[in-house]
């Protein structure tokens, strides 16, 4: 039985349970650099023709949808960036987007809706080098051959406001630091909403509660492995500013959009499991509760934090996070259940063990952010390094551990020279990301010169023009 023959049976599942539902639309969808979800939308005809067509291909044909290659490397504004392997090179044509069957799925919060998580290649077969979900993958793969399993789950922080009709004044559905704050956690029917149907979607969803800032929430989901851990996280993303918008509000990943209020975080809670099922992280016989293993992946998160921090906290306002007293890391450090640390183990003392990476902010790549922490992991490992002795009190008070870079440019900067790190994420795909991302920093700071210039000219006017 050929490879596309063994997927006529979930083809035909999927395709029946479609037209039960009477769907009509499907979502062909790729995650891009910054995570937001590029598509197409078909008709479900067109769906199940190319299902077909598909399943009829020789082994080296790729009958997907056709979809231009260079939004895999367009910056956070949709701004083409030039030499990135996928745009001029290439004379901006098309790739080909391969359904991943396991990710197709009803959305529920839209009527007879569909939607199938995509992997684009060439037309040659060739996987494009900045997908994000291709990336983890060739990660968890390196990881495998080592005989190891990641199972992770991300924490994502998120503020939901009542409406975006002025962008200078935001208005959240709750004042107050009431964190937990019981009438808050359902202060709005956002919540409710989204518990029921990311369940629906396949999400084990676990908690949901007011944050530390003023509208800010959090929903915690179940652990999963690998890529499905990530494809979680992306649909979780998509549906919480989804369904804001559909009952009137609006929600926002970005990090810190109130100066004086509490950031938003994604923590990657991480394990790592053997062939016979085992947490490779415990050891009941340390003092700690803590392997060797779980040692090596600690000390590997933080020697190449420096670098990973350009990949977790991905935009200039990331960095207004790091911030001390505010539970978000400033230092390399890691502790026993120690929030100020940027590693937080959390030994329950059975198979529960597991490691927390604090340094991902909101606005990170989900995809991305568990390649780059299972590659930390993973060099970790290969360097068997022992991490810094724990120390006395909240890990962020000791003036002995170095501290995290002090801005994206400079993360950026540190991910150039760890080529120890670019090696497993792939050199290609973090030259095209070094690219982006110091393309996004250059308007920046080209729009700040021109108020700079616009705030000077006003203050001239006022200055000299009526009297002069």
């Amino acid at each position: 039985m050929s490879v596309h023959e063994s997927l006529s049976t979930p083809v035909q599942r999927i395709l029946k349970s479609w037209k039960e539902a009477q769907v009509e639309l499907v979502h062909w969808e790729i995650p891009d650099l910054a995570g937001m979800p590029r598509a197409k939308t078909l008709s479900l005809p067109y769906t199940e023709a190319l299902f077909s067509a598909n399943d009829k291909a020789s082994s080296n044909e790729q009958h997907g949808l056709h979809m231009i290659g260079v939004l895999g490397t367009v910056d956070s504004g949709s701004n083409l960036v030039p030499e990135t392997y996928h745009s001029e090179e290439r004379a901006y044509s098309d790739a080909v987007l391969l359904p991943d069957l396991s990710t197709a799925t009803l959305v529920p919060w839209l009527d007879q809706t569909a939607r199938v998580i995509c992997d684009p290649c060439w037309p040659d077969g060739t996987p494009l080098t900045a997908a994000p979900r291709l990336v983890l993958k060739q990660v968890l793969r390196q990881l495998e051959q080592q005989g190891y399993t990641a199972r992770v789950a991300l924490e994502h922080e998120f503020y939901l406001l009542h409406d975006l009709r002025d962008l200078t004044t935001l208005r959240p559905v709750f004042e107050g630091l009431h964190i937990f704050h019981t009438e808050r956690n359902l202060a709005v029917p956002v919540l409710p909403a989204l518990m029921r149907h990311l369940k629906a979607m396949g999400l084990e969803m676990r908690t949901c509660n007011a944050e530390y800032g003023t509208g800010q929430y959090e929903l915690t989901f179940g652990e999963q492995e690998g890529v499905i851990a990530a494809d979680h996280a992306y649909t979780f993303k998509q549906a919480v500013k989804a369904i804001a918008k559909q009952l009137g509000y609006h929600a926002s990943f970005m990090t810190k959009p109130f100066p004086d209020q509490s950031a938003s975080g994604a923590h990657a809670h991480i394990s790592l499991w053997d062939a016979q099922g085992q947490n490779i992280f415990l050891d009941q016989d340390n003092p700690h509760g803590l392997s060797q293993l779980a040692c090596y992946a600690i000390a590997g998160m933080l020697a190449h934090a420096p670098a990973a921090a350009a990949l977790l906290s991905p935009t200039p306002n990331c960095w207004s996070r790091f911030q001390y007293h505010s539970f978000a890391p400033v230092n390399l450090s890691w502790g026993l259940d120690d929030r100020t640390a940027l590693v937080r183990a959390k030994n329950s003392r059975g198979q529960g063990t597991h490691l927390e990476n604090r340094l991902p902010s909101a606005l990170a790549n989900p995809y991305l952010t568990i390649a780059t922490v299972a590659a930390c992991i993973l060099l970790g490992i290969r360097e068997a390094k022992e991490p810094h002795p724990l120390i006395e009190g909240p890990a962020e008070e000791s003036e002995e551990i170095s501290a995290l870079p002090k801005s994206l440019h400079e993360a950026l900067d540190a991910l150039e020279r760890d080529t120890a790190l670019r090696e497993i994420l792939g050199v290609e795909f973090t030259d095209i990301y070094l690219k982006v991302k110091r393309q996004e920093l250059q308007r920046q700071e080209e729009y700040v010169r021109q108020q700079a210039d616009l705030a000077a000219l006003a203050w001239q006017r006022q200055e000299y023009l009526a009297d002069y």
